[in-house]
């Protein structure tokens, strides 16, 4: 009897084997008949790649670097935008926010301004759903457009555990508790996504990091000052608190005897929350890790590299999602299944920042393999016009500090650029001699070639793309903006707003 189960899971394993390579030759991979994978997102806030896996050593980080050994690390994974409803609206369609109108951030949150999905548009859980998988997501959403979360999210509570953790999941992710996957045994395969604070977890450090430690650490573009070596250091805890909690998922799919057939990727948003990270789209706020694991098929994941240096877009996360499933990409969907045999490596990618919060702002970036090209359409508008850390001084104390010694002329010229009253109406940089992205070279005639080419890209983009954010956002939509942040909003949109009201 022992023999017969042994040949006949040799076999199974030898079929299942032979259909993935098969379908690694297609764009999307078809479904195996007896066991379709599951699918997990393990979907972090605010962090960075300063973990071991990427070369950081500072914290220890164990359960992501483990992940990435087995499976496969991107080093060039570049996020749609640098904040989050706008990237997760990306990511959950699989299409770039300013094609459906999804780039402003916190956009479609009053009733009088609401954003829909084209006509028949499905998001990737409901794409799932469609081919048999129970979806759930533990945590954040955070979508510019309007939807029903039951409809993208098949899991109802399942036993009073799951039902308490519903009712408050971030919370309970804070203390470590992780959604009980043993309840999904024996069910229909499930696409998930369980959402960690990463650099918004205000958990107490596993082993304090010394801020003497960061005066080598943080970039030339910022000031020693201890607001921003504090928030420097407070970014490794939160690292290594990430890394504790991704050990608890991954102890959970094990001993539920899910971890063999389940895909995880493990990616962030975008970056940090200094200036120039989080909300910019300079490399701290657009490239982030991201880490794929499928311990039953990692071999035939890593057919391209262990080691992915390619340029990837998040928008690729759901459609290589779909495709390891063994489901078709709908062709309204512009991700790729980045592990298809026939998978083209992108020469370049797109970013966008607009509109965040009661800010108002159009920049977009072109990301090549050597190269940033960055537009800005409003040059006469600050990098740090008013935005919403000003409104958390004890949050976000680096904030004043920054104003302060910029007042005071105590800032080296690196450290004043991002403080000038405009910016440049373009910005190049060489990524591999300037990672930190300091020396624009836009204005250098030894680079205006290289500057026509990525201009052109952008322009192509833009005319295929439709790009939305080249319309003014509507009176509804500002009028929402003035309701949720009231005088906090001075830009010249909403001061038109409120002068046209007046008039009227």
């Amino acid at each position: 009897m022992k023999t017969a189960f042994v040949q006949t899971t040799v076999v199974f394993s030898a079929l299942f084997l032979s259909l993935f390579s098969y379908c690694l030759k297609a764009k999307t991979i078809p479904a195996v008949p007896l066991k379709p994978p599951n699918i997990l997102w393990i979907y972090v806030e605010d962090m960075n790649d300063w973990m071991g896996a990427y070369g950081d050593n500072t914290v220890a980080t164990p359960n992501i670097d483990a992940l990435a050994k087995q499976g496969v690390r991107f080093t060039n994974a570049i996020m749609p935008a640098p904040v989050c409803s706008s990237t997760r609206s990306g990511i959950i369609t699989g299409v770039m926010p300013t094609a459906l109108g999804l780039h402003n951030h916190r956009s479609s949150r009053d009733k009088n301004a609401q954003i829909y999905l084209p006509k028949g548009f499905k998001t990737i859980p409901e794409v799932f759903q469609q081919h048999g998988y129970q979806t759930f997501n533990m945590g954040k959403d955070d979508y510019n457009f309007h939807y029903q979360r039951q409809q993208l999210f098949s899991i109802d509570p399942l036993t009073e555990r799951l039902k308490k953790y519903r009712a408050n999941p971030k919370a309970n992710v804070k203390k470590g508790e992780i959604f009980p996957l043993s309840e999904l045994v024996n069910q229909q395969p499930f696409f998930g996504q369980i959402q960690l604070e990463g650099g918004k977890d205000k958990a107490k450090a596993l082993q304090p990091v010394a801020l003497t430690e960061m005066v080598d650490k943080l970039p030339p573009y910022y000031p020693s000052h201890p607001s921003f070596l504090k928030a420097w250091a407070r970014h490794y805890e939160q690292i290594a608190i990430t890394d504790q909690r991704v050990g608890k998922i991954i102890a959970e799919l094990a001993a539920s005897n899910l971890l063999n057939n389940t895909a995880i990727f493990f990616f962030t948003d975008h970056g940090m929350v200094l200036p120039r990270h989080k909300q910019f789209v300079y490399e701290g706020g657009l490239r982030v890790p991201f880490v794929i694991s499928w311990p039953q098929a990692n071999a035939q994941l890593r057919t391209k590299g262990a080691v992915r240096d390619d340029i990837v877009n998040g928008i690729d996360i759901g459609t290589t999602s779909l495709g390891l499933a063994g489901i078709p990409i709908p062709s309204v969907m512009a991700g790729d299944n980045v592990f298809a045999h026939n998978y083209q490596e992108k020469s370049h990618t797109i970013a966008t920042r607009d509109r965040l919060d009661y800010t108002f702002d159009r920049i977009r970036a072109v990301r090549t393999k050597d190269f940033k090209y960055i537009r800005n359409y409003f040059p006469e508008r600050a990098y740090m016009q008013a935005q919403y850390r000003d409104l958390h001084p004890k949050k976000f104390p680096f904030m004043q500090a920054y104003k302060t010694l910029y007042s005071a002329g105590k800032l080296n010229s690196a450290q004043a650029l991002f403080m000038a009253k405009r910016k440049p109406n373009e910005e190049l940089y060489d990524l591999k001699t300037d990672p930190d992205e300091i020396n624009n070279l836009a204005s250098q005639p030894s680079y205006e070639k290289i500057l026509k080419q990525h201009r052109l890209l952008l322009d192509n983009w833009q005319k295929a793309g439709n790009d939305q954010g080249q319309y003014p956002e509507s009176d509804a939509g500002v009028a929402a903006v003035i309701k949720r942040w009231e005088q906090h909003c001075i830009s010249p949109e909403c001061q038109n707003y409120r002068k046209k009201q007046l008039m009227n």
